[in-house]
């Protein structure tokens, strides 16, 4: 079972509940003023809460938000979009963001090109990406918070993962429990945040 820590964000302007094994990556290193990075001190997971401006056309609808939900996926991915597959997309609702706020959980995979096999590189054989969109159109606002889960060999059981069969395995299971804790518990204490950015 995973325990959770209220965290605040942004100087606490925002506030979630994230895993307590996850730390704060900015105590380590550089991250940009517009993202907040959390990583798993017991795996390779990570949460990035970023803070971008909104895409696409104004209002909100299937083809608005999908077509923003694909833009920002392709920034993720940069120029690997190829190897990208998308299983699920859902509306989602966030218990604390004023009703009616538009949200959205995909989840993907990415597969990296097959290693140089001269190359001692653990490079995974596969990241699962749960991505999370909060479109905030008044404050001209897209909130991203992805989950990253590489799949490097021997950290997971191959046979409980094919998402084609509906098998998430483990680190894909823990992920989306994590994407639930921060629906029910996002929440924006200073909307000022979003003009300063």
């Amino acid at each position: 079972m995973t325990t959770f820590r209220s965290t605040p964000l942004f100087g606490g302007a925002l506030i979630v509940d994230v895993p307590s094994t996850f730390t704060d990556i900015s105590t380590i290193r550089q991250v940009p003023d517009h993202q907040e990075v959390y990583l798993d001190k017991d795996g390779f997971t990570s949460i990035i809460f970023d803070i971008t401006e909104r895409v696409g056309q104004p209002g909100s609808g299937p083809a608005t938000d999908g077509a923003a939900m694909t833009t920002h996926l392709e920034d993720i991915v940069d120029s690997d979009i190829d190897t990208v597959k998308v299983w699920s997309t859902s509306d989602t609702k966030y218990s604390k963001l004023p009703e009616g706020t538009p949200a959205y959980t995909l989840i993907a995979t990415q597969t990296p090109p097959p290693p140089d096999p001269s190359s001692s590189s653990t490079a995974p054989d596969f990241t699962a990406i749960v991505m999370n969109l909060i479109r905030l159109e008044s404050e001209s606002t897209d909130i991203l918070i992805t989950i990253n889960v590489p799949h490097i060999k021997g950290e997971y059981t191959q046979e409980e993962v094919d998402l084609q069969m509906g098998k998430q395995g483990k680190l894909i299971g823990d992920a989306v429990e994590i994407a639930a804790r921060i629906w029910e518990t996002f929440k924006i204490k200073d909307w000022g945040l979003f003009h300063e950015v």
